[in-house]
């Protein structure tokens, strides 16, 4: 199952990370390293199954080489996740993860995700230098998520033109789902802006503090997915716009943050487009924090950052009318775009001079 998956993706390469003595037990998935070096976010989650794990993973990290290749980086894409409960966490346990990460001497380069945070990073930094978004202190960027929410609004100005004819948020409604680090900072940008603002979260105690700080309204559960809106923002977990959900939906855009949010790329892709709702590729659209890291790679500074991160308003527009000329789907169109980049990039590394 494990070699028939990997061929069935594209995958290159896959390691098991296990050290009894801290608990560790961790899947590293390099995907594609056509561009460069895989790139890509440590998440800690507590898997129902091994198999779950595996799965993730392995989407993740194509979801990666994609976003990489959309968004003009010179970066492969690669996940990695730890199986276990995010309330434990130990320097040790992310120190023998920094180990693994050191063994395969910068193939895959490390960052923070789902559950992971600056402090985890610096003490991966501790056994490799190949990690990004560790504190300044320790050489790193520090957060990613204000980029990552600063590229998301940039898409959903993109959305809102291409749909109504002005990229302007003001006035507009927004639907948020997952009121957490990204989440935070899409709110704050949006309210700027001059949005109105619906959140959703399985925390009450979020959703309490976004209605207090932006005047924002709650919804509970699936009521996000039939809230009167005109952006459903996803910033929480993936698979969650499927067949079973789609059919809740009014608003006319889908644009958020999180990863992996079609259940199934390709059948819930036709299913949005059938109902004619315009939706942003999430690769695409949640790119600001590889494009932060990417700029720490290379010891470009914040503001540049956020400058790549604001273009990702332009990438959405190319996606959208590409989909639109074409007459398929946003997520087939912005797949066309990686794939064609990484053969031509291909083709010209096995080019041989003289």
């Amino acid at each position: 199952m494990i070699f028939g998956d990997m061929g069935d993706m594209g995958h290159e390469q896959v390691l098991f990370c296990r050290n009894d003595d801290v608990g560790l037990r961790a899947i590293i998935a390099i995907h594609n390293t056509a561009l460069g070096p895989a790139l890509g976010g440590l998440r800690l989650y507590d898997y129902a199954s091994e198999a779950d794990a595996l799965r993730d993973v392995l989407r993740l990290s194509r979801g990666m080489t994609y976003k990489a290749a959309v968004a003009g980086l010179d970066l492969g894409g690669g996940k990695a996740v730890i199986l276990g409960d995010p309330s434990i966490k130990s320097e040790a346990l992310f120190r023998a993860f920094g180990r693994h990460v050191a063994s395969l001497d910068g193939r895959y380069i490390t960052a923070e995700d789902m559950n992971t945070n600056v402090e985890d990073m610096n003490h991966i930094r501790r056994e490799t230098d190949h990690v990004t978004g560790a504190g300044k202190h320790h050489g790193g960027s520090g957060d990613p998520s204000p980029y990552t929410a600063w590229g998301v609004f940039n898409g959903i100005k993109a959305c809102l033109e291409v749909t109504y004819g002005s990229p302007d948020p003001a006035g507009r409604t927004v639907a948020i789902q997952g009121y957490g680090n990204v989440g935070r900072h899409l709110a704050r940008f949006l309210h700027e802006a001059g949005a109105k603002l619906i959140i959703a979260d399985i925390n009450a105690r979020n959703v309490a503090a976004a209605v207090s700080t932006w005047g924002a309204t709650g919804v509970e559960g699936e009521g996000f997915f039939s809230a009167d809106c005109d952006v459903l923002a996803p910033c929480a977990i993936g698979g969650i716009v499927n067949q079973r959900t789609i059919g809740m939906i009014r608003a006319p855009i889908i644009a958020g943050g999180a990863n992996n949010v079609l259940a199934n790329e390709d059948v819930d892709g036709q299913s949005l487009a059938e109902k004619r709702i315009t939706y942003a590729p999430d690769y695409v659209i949640n790119a600001g924090g590889l494009i932060s890291v990417h700029a720490e790679l290379h010891g470009w500074g914040p503001e540049k950052a956020m400058d790549d991160a604001g273009n990702i308003y332009h990438t959405v527009k190319r996606i959208l009318h590409k989909a639109q000329a074409e007459g398929i789907t946003t997520i087939c169109a912005s797949n066309r775009l990686a794939e064609e980049r990484i053969e031509a990039v291909s083709r010209l590394r096995r080019m041989r001079v003289g």
